[in-house]
């Protein structure tokens, strides 16, 4: 079984290959969570100007400067050195984005509040007992997560019934080359149980489903939110309850 360290050198790879193509996708548009032409687009994600934003995994980028190019100031984050670097080439300098290598879940224990995070089909990847807590606790107060997640593969093979990684394949472009890789592709119901289990209210879950009607691709669009922390009242001593009141003669 591969792990999340067999993962990223796999995405290291990808990167590799992409810079030595030098072939590039255009500026997204429009908007999609991973499947062109299916499920909804970036209204998704409501008004993003003057929000701080945290893109989770960023790849290339592209969704991520769509974001910056809104008046959003967004963080780009990619654990692999090279789909970093293809980012870092094709967007030097643009205004609002600011492009990081760096583990998600160490990125996000030092750099939060953010008031939304979003991943593109990216979080998966990650394990969600190490992942979410982390992206609980680095959101501002009512901040929003939206992540898109595999639910049925192009095999045909539907989500797992328990919270554990399997394996799937990430194949380069332009080739035939596949690589093992690790994912969490886990019902809608265990991915609801983690999100709260780490403090997210799970508010939708929307069904992309690839446009061709005889592939059984299928993803889902999580949308969550923080909870707000609970006040405690603090409990009366003896000395801080009101005095008893003269029973009437």
């Amino acid at each position: 079984m591969t792990t999340e360290k067999d993962t990223l050198a796999v995405w290291n790879t990808y990167g590799a290959h992409q810079l030595a193509r030098g072939l590039e996708p255009p500026e997204l548009d429009p908007w999609d969570w991973g499947v062109p032409q299916a499920g909804p687009g970036i209204g998704a994600l409501g008004e993003v100007a003057g929000l701080r934003v945290l893109d989770l995994g960023s790849g290339l980028g592209r969704h991520a400067a769509k974001l910056a190019s809104l008046g959003a100031e967004v963080t780009a984050v990619d654990a692999s050195p090279a789909q970093h670097r293809r980012a870092v080439t094709r967007y030097p300098s643009t205004p609002g984005l600011h492009l990081v290598c760096a583990d998600a879940v160490a990125h996000l224990r030092d750099a939060g509040p953010y008031d939304l995070i979003y991943s593109v089909c990216s979080l998966p990847y990650l394990d969600p007992d190490r992942a979410l807590p982390a992206l609980a606790g680095a959101l501002a107060p009512r901040g929003r997560l939206l992540f898109s997640a595999l639910h049925t593969n192009s095999a045909g093979a539907g989500p797992s019934s328990e919270v554990a990684p399997r394996p799937e394949v990430l194949r380069l472009p332009g080739t035939t080359e596949e690589h093992p890789v690790a994912m969490w592709v886990l019902t809608p119901t265990l991915w609801e149980d983690l999100l709260v289990q780490y403090g997210l209210t799970l508010d939708t879950v929307t069904a992309i489903d690839a446009p061709d009607p005889d592939s059984p691709l299928s993803y889902r669009l999580y949308a969550a939110r923080r909870r707000p922390a609970r006040v405690s009242r603090p409990l009366l001593t003896s000395s801080d309850a009101p005095s008893a009141l003269p029973h009437p003669s």
